[in-house]
């Protein structure tokens, strides 16, 4: 069992793990022992998860997301299995708990006609830097 929130569990059936030898420094560790740690969460699927969540979770851009929806997390951080494990699920449950966030509508707003004219004479004033700076008998003389 995964605690998200507390109003919201994923049911230790919804989580495959598989153990793999991990890359990177442990010595004659690493070759002898599986302690990496591949979590799988099929997302589509789930029932622990509402619709709308579901929808906000498969639609993030993530690269640990599948395009059928399962979400697959890899941790090797760590020596040993168990923090692998641990380090797994949490990044699960932080996935999750991003997916939990609505996120506000945007309200279309008009710029005020002070902020117009601000703009506008601001453009006009640089216009008049830029054109200071040409001079005909500077080119004249090229």
């Amino acid at each position: 069992m995964l605690h998200v929130t507390p109003s919201l569990i994923i049911p230790a059936h919804e989580l495959v793990e598989r153990f793999v030898r991990s890359a990177g420094p442990g010595g004659q560790n690493v070759n002898k022992v599986s302690t990496a740690v591949e979590l799988r969460f099929d997302a589509a699927t789930s029932s622990a998860l509402s619709e709308a969540v579901r929808e906000r979770l498969l639609a993030k851009s993530d690269r640990r997301i599948t395009d059928a929806g399962v979400i697959v997390i890899n941790a090797q951080r760590f020596r040993t299995q168990e923090r692998n494990r641990e380090d797994a699920r949490e990044r699960l449950a932080d996935l999750i708990r991003a997916a939990l966030v609505v996120p506000k509508k945007r309200v279309a707003t008009k710029p005020t006609r002070a902020s117009k004219e601000r703009r506008l004479t601001g453009k006009k004033e640089r216009s008049g830097v830029k054109k200071g700076r040409s001079s005909s008998s500077w080119k004249s003389e090229a």
